[in-house]
């Protein structure tokens, strides 16, 4: 895992890679922050597959977290979560801004991710991080009355100046 810069990591929160023993929580934010949550098993398999992830607790407690996978250049941004009760305080948008330098530090060229038409706060934010619409995924995501669309972003990052 890349390291992250110090002012990522202010004093309320701490911001550190993805271990095993935080699966648990991890799954219990996803729970909390989405009707169709993803399963224990999905979180367990991105982690042992070395993907990115990354985790920000506030007293020892997780309370939101971040997965990527990075390949040839590319880099797709699975997951970026925020457990309900802490959203609003740009904890969302230091969680982006954090795996996308380990993707710039990874190499990677492109960054990807897919967000519900339904999630303007997400999209807002990842407009205002730089990602634009690329497409459009029919049917990608579970809905109530059946499947939601996705909308695929994508953004170019450059490496960094020494």
């Amino acid at each position: 895992m890349s390291a992250l810069p110090s002012e990522m990591s202010p004093a309320a929160s701490n911001l550190r890679p993805m271990r095993e023993d935080d699966l648990v929580a991890v799954h219990a934010v996803e729970a909390r922050a989405y009707e169709f949550p993803w399963t224990l098993g999905i979180f367990r398999d991105c982690l042992r597959s070395d993907y990115a992830a990354w985790v920000l607790e506030e007293a020892g407690v997780v309370i939101g977290y971040v997965l990527m996978s990075i390949a040839a250049g590319e880099a797709h941004i699975l997951n970026v979560c925020v457990a309900p009760e802490h959203q609003g305080r740009g904890l969302g948008r230091r969680l982006v801004r954090a795996v996308m330098h380990v993707a710039r530090g990874r190499g990677a060229e492109r960054v990807f991710l897919e967000v519900r038409p339904s999630n303007v706060g997400a999209i807002a934010l990842y407009h205002d991080e730089g990602f634009n619409e690329i497409g459009r995924r029919p049917r990608y995501y579970p809905a109530r009355d059946g499947r939601e669309d996705a909308i695929v972003m994508a953004m170019e990052i450059f490496r960094e100046e020494r």
